[in-house]
């Protein structure tokens, strides 16, 4: 799905006529006549309705009763008016309207969808994607803000929030795009992170129903789905809800692991004895691409680097292997660590608010991770606000990762820059840092700042996964990081997510009488550096070749032969490969974009 979209204005009709497709695209008109919306989709991508002068499309995937919709739009007269119908919407779509000659275009608070927009002779247009708008402009990169993609193990917010376009900027996810007659615009926040007030059963009450609707608004696409059936948690609730939600067919699909000592294939062939309708298919390692592989094929997708770059060529494997099954839309588990994980940074808030609990909690963080009590209170004491903290990691930016856990409460994920950035890479970043120190949180509590960020960070992933998996022919959908699951397990008390006596105590009570309960008690999970290790040592040398030419270190950011020494070392943990994927993707990225430069019209399906 490719899609602009124009304000109801001559102006504005003008741009979208002289950079329309000639042939294969589609066109939303306002009830003006002029172009609305313009692009490339699938029927079954979009809802797209009409009461008197208003117009509305639900772009992606959603379930709504079509009947209803005219109606809820009709009685709108405002803009505004829509918030209740944006909150209520499962799945992950775009929103467009067109009211009294004013059009709101939102995406979704986790990323799934998002919204750019840029001005073009003086009129704003909005599209779902920057690199779009950069071509109708002729807009080339932001080469100043290369720099922040060599963070890992993330770009911490708001750093991210500007596209590497000129010219281009992304509308919040909390907010819409505003266009006007006068071809004006203006951003309008309309959504706020929830309170953490539920108690647990009417939470997982709350959430048992926000996945029932998300998966509901899958199953209902295709004839046959597949999912991933790994033996998590994440993943094996999904299975079982498709299996229960129909009226799909459900192909379940298990990658084996290298290390023996992974015990996913146990608790995977547990789940699928419990679920006897659904078809499962196991793949050997041996028969999938080691990570690592095929890094700089060239891509399509101009967007930005991909964050996901290590697994790329396994993704496409697994996406084959689906269409083969005969399946169109996928489900995956991701979301559901930073959604259902007990963060430390939880503790932090708890402390303040009910410290008798939270220093048991303390006490058996503590006791997992091996923190000291001295820097443990003085951690909890930490007061900073947002964007203090993010100011003074720039004292930090460019040190070695502590080599022993310490307690860290604060707002975010501790982040650095590569031992092989250049000096002056390192200085831009801390010039952002310190540019964001007035910057407001996600949200007022440490902890839902931390989980809203995470969740954020896998739903721009996720809509990229699905860009390139749906170019083979099937989409990709990650319902734990829907708007509505999102909000139902923000919803629940720090202290019960904060719990380590159970794994994920929300989604196991939200799953109860769903999941078989020996499945949801699982006491192990899985990791995969066995994985790293193997794709690294097939394919260092090779990607230690890139070091010749990097185009990195043409921009001045990457010493090449600190990189290749990266590339060749000695890694004694897995984590220490982490900031090889930054790089590494900024750099596939780059030489992506040199060779497929954007299509200068907008798209009808081809280039």
């Amino acid at each position: 799905m490719r899609f602009a979209i124009f304000a109801d204005s001559p102006a504005a009709a003008a741009i979208a006529e002289r950079t329309a497709p000639t042939a294969g695209g589609q066109l939303l008109r306002h009830a003006s006549g002029r172009p609305w919306i313009v692009g490339h989709w699938q029927p079954a991508d979009v809802i797209a309705t009409s009461a008197g002068r208003h117009r509305i499309a639900l772009l992606g995937c959603t379930r709504i009763d079509a009947r209803t919709l005219p109606d809820t739009l009709g009685r709108a007269r405002s803009l505004q008016e829509l918030d209740a119908l944006a909150r209520t919407l499962p799945g992950a779509a775009h929103l467009v309207a067109s009211v009294n000659g004013r059009v709101r275009a939102q995406g979704t608070v986790t990323g799934v969808c998002q919204i750019h927009y840029t001005q073009v002779d003086g009129t704003t247009i909005a599209a779902d994607r920057p690199d779009l708008l950069a071509a109708m402009t002729g807009a080339g990169l932001r080469e100043d803000l290369l720099a922040r993609q060599l963070l890992a193990p993330l770009i911490p917010y708001p750093l991210g929030e500007r596209p590497l376009w000129q010219g281009t900027e992304k509308v919040p996810g909390n907010s819409y795009l505003e266009l006007t007659p006068d071809d004006a615009h203006r951003v309008v926040r309309w959504w706020t992170a929830p309170e953490p007030d539920l108690p647990l059963v009417q939470g997982a009450e709350r959430l048992r129903s926000a996945l029932h609707d998300a998966v509901a608004a899958r199953t209902h696409l295709a004839d046959t789905i597949s999912a991933d059936l790994s033996g998590g948690m994440d993943s094996t609730s999904l299975c079982f809800l498709a299996g229960d939600r129909g009226p799909a067919r459900l192909v379940t699909h298990l990658w084996g692991a290298r290390d023996s000592a992974n015990d996913d294939q146990t608790w995977a062939e547990q789940a699928a004895a419990a679920l006897p309708g659904a078809e499962h298919v196991v793949t050997h390692p041996d028969d999938l691409p080691l990570w690592y592989e095929d890094l700089m094929t060239p891509t399509e997708d101009a967007e930005g680097p991909f964050a996901w770059i290590r697994t790329q060529a396994q993704q496409l494997a697994q996406v084959r292997q689906a269409v083969a099954q005969g399946s169109s839309h996928h489900l995956t588990g991701h979301g559901g660590d930073e959604l259902f994980a007990a963060l430390p940074t939880y503790l932090h808030t708890l402390a303040r608010t009910s410290p008798r609990r939270a220093w048991r909690l303390t006490r058996s963080h503590a006791a997992m991770f091996r923190w000291k009590s001295g820097p443990t209170l003085c951690a909890l004491a930490d007061n900073r606000s947002y964007g203090t903290w993010l100011a003074a990691a720039v004292d930090d930016l460019a040190a070695p990762p502590p080599r022993n856990s310490r307690p860290d409460f604060g707002w975010g994920v501790s982040f650095r820059m590569p031992a092989w950035a250049t000096p002056d890479a390192v200085e831009t970043v801390r010039g952002m840092l310190r540019d964001a120190a007035l910057t407001e949180p996600l949200a007022p509590q440490r902890g839902q700042h931390l989980a809203l960020e995470m969740a954020q960070e896998c739903g721009n992933t996720i809509r990229r996964v699905s860009r390139m998996t749906s170019s083979l022919g099937v989409a990709w959908h990650a319902p734990f990081v829907d708007d509505r699951v999102v909000e139902a397990a923000l919803s629940i008390r720090l202290l019960d997510r904060a719990e380590t006596a159970q794994y994920k105590p929300p989604l196991a009570a939200a799953m109860r009488g769903i999941v078989p309960d020996r499945i949801l008690g699982r006491p192990t999970k899985a990791e995969f550096s066995a994985e790293a290790y193997a794709g690294l040592r097939r394919h260092k040398h090779h990607l230690a070749e890139l070091c010749d030419h990097l185009h990195l270190a043409d921009k001045g950011l990457v010493d090449p032969d600190a990189f290749r020494a990266g590339l060749l070392g000695l890694h004694p943990g897995s984590l220490t490969m982490i900031p090889l994927d930054a790089t590494l993707a900024c750099e596939s990225w780059l030489r992506s974009v040199t060779t497929t430069a954007p299509s200068p019209a907008l798209p009808g399906g081809h280039r």
